[in-house]
C-alpha cells in the first residue's frame, strides 16, 4: 500500500510560487483564444470577458483539465507512473485544436523543468522518466496535480489554485487585448469565485467516465486564430 502523502504548509507555499505569473512557464504568452475572440468582436469589455472566462473554466478547458487535475493527483497519491502517463496522453488528445495543445504541452514541459530545477523530487522525477519512455508530452495541469500532490498540499486547494490561475491568465491577456484596466481586471478576477468553486465542486463528484467538453466557440476561434493576421499571444 502506497505511503499517505502529508499535507503541509511548505507544500501550499510552493503551489502558490508555482502559480504565480512570474513562475517561468512563459502563461504571459497564452490568450487561450481570447486574442481571436477580442479580434472577432466576442469579447468587448468587462461583461463579455466574464462570460468568455467562465465558460472555458466550466465548459471548455477548464472543465476537461480538472478531471485530468484530479487523475493525476490520485496517481501520484498512489506513485503510480503508469497512470499518471495514461492522464497526460489523454490531456493531449482531448485539447481540440493545434494551437491549444501547444499551450499545455510546452507549459508543462517547463513547469516541470522548474520545478526540479528547484524543487527536486525524485518520484516526480520518475514521473517525468515515464513520460520520455512512453514517448508522451507532460501536460500542464497533470504536471501541477502530481507536483502538488507529492508536495503535500491537498487536492481541493490544489485544484482550485489551479483553477483560478488559469482563468486568471485568460483575464491577463484580455486586459490587455481589448483594453480593460486594472480595476475592471480585478473585478472579472473577483466575479470569478462562484464560477471557480461550481467547478471545482463538479470535478470533484463528476464521474471519470463523464470527461469532456463542449466549448465548440472556444476551438473555432483557436483554429482563426492560428491565421489571423495580427497576433500578440501563442494561443
Amino acid at each position: 500500500m502506497a505511503t499517505p502523502i502529508p499535507i503541509t504548509d511548505s507544500g501550499l507555499l510552493r503551489l502558490l510560487a508555482w502559480l504565480s505569473p512570474s513562475f517561468p512557464v512563459g502563461a504571459y504568452a497564452y490568450s487561450h483564444g481570447a486574442e481571436a475572440g477580442v479580434e472577432s468582436g466576442r469579447i468587448t469589455n468587462r461583461e463579455t470577458a466574464l462570460d468568455w472566462i467562465a465558460f472555458v473554466v466550466e465548459f471548455g478547458t477548464g472543465r476537461v483539465d480538472a478531471d485530468l487535475f484530479v487523475g493525476a493527483y490520485l496517481a501520484a497519491e498512489e506513485n503510480n507512473a503508469d497512470k499518471f502517463v495514461n492522464m497526460a496522453s489523454w490531456a493531449d488528445a482531448l485539447k481540440g485544436t493545434a494551437e491549444l495543445g501547444l499551450e499545455s504541452r510546452a507549459q508543462g514541459q517547463a513547469f516541470l523543468d522548474a520545478v526540479q530545477g528547484a524543487w527536486a523530487d525524485e518520484r516526480l522525477g520518475e514521473f517525468c522518466k515515464a513520460l520520455k519512455a512512453a514517448d508522451v508530452s507532460p501536460s500542464y495541469a497533470t504536471s501541477v496535480a502530481a507536483a502538488a500532490a507529492f508536495a503535500g498540499v491537498g487536492l481541493q486547494a490544489a485544484l482550485g489554485a489551479y483553477l483560478h490561475a488559469f482563468g486568471a491568465n485568460i483575464a491577463s491577456a484580455i486586459v490587455r487585448l481589448v483594453p480593460l484596466g486594472q480595476s475592471d481586471g480585478q473585478k472579472i478576477i473577483a466575479a470569478m469565485e462562484p464560477i471557480i468553486e461550481r467547478a471545482l465542486a463538479n470535478a470533484l463528484e463528476r464521474d471519470p467516465d463523464d470527461t469532456g467538453s463542449a466549448a465548440f466557440m472556444v476551438d473555432w476561434l483557436s483554429m482563426k486564430h492560428e491565421t489571423q493576421y495580427s497576433r500578440l499571444f501563442r494561443s
